[in-house]
């Protein structure tokens, strides 16, 4: 599957960087998280707020799915938070905007390496796939609830 667009755009940015170009514009999508943040009465279909073993603090996952089946992904991260968690929920929060959440499911974890660079990877490899790890999970929940429903798209079982 390619890459959904805008993801596509962030992974060609990062292509033609060096490491240590990466490394500064990884901490300049840190630096954003704050705006991926859910905004003032914004609603959600899915939220999933925990810390796991595997992360220094809590962090908070927010789906919501538009009309068109749409996903939007809204992420809090705790202060503990390490800053290569924090650019990788700036860069997925805008990656995979718009997309459906079967879509989501499908997006290959092939990219992080080209977009963190090897050496990262290979030293956080935990923490670079956390948060596509995270948001493939509430997806797939929020499919299978869909499934349950009856309507794959609003959940909506009642005839219109």
């Amino acid at each position: 599957m390619p890459y959904p667009p805008k993801l596509e755009s962030i992974i060609s940015l990062f292509g033609g960087l060096s490491d240590p170009e990466k490394r500064e514009t990884l901490i300049s999508y840190a630096e954003q998280s704050c705006f991926q943040e859910p905004k003032p009465n914004e609603k959600f279909d899915l939220e999933d707020v925990r810390k796991d073993q595997e992360c220094t603090d809590t962090v908070a996952v927010y789906l919501r799915v538009d009309e068109e089946g749409n996903a939007h992904f809204r992420v809090t991260l705790g202060p503990q938070v390490q800053t290569l968690t924090r650019s990788m929920s700036s860069i997925l929060c805008k990656g995979l905007d718009g997309i459906t959440p079967r879509e989501v499911l499908e997006v290959p974890a092939d990219f992080v390496p080209k977009v963190v660079g090897a050496e990262l990877v290979r030293v956080r490899s935990q923490t670079v796939y956390y948060l596509l790890t995270r948001m493939k999970g509430v997806a797939k929940v929020w499919l299978q609830q869909q499934q349950r429903s009856g309507d794959p798209v609003t959940g909506d079982s009642s005839p219109e």
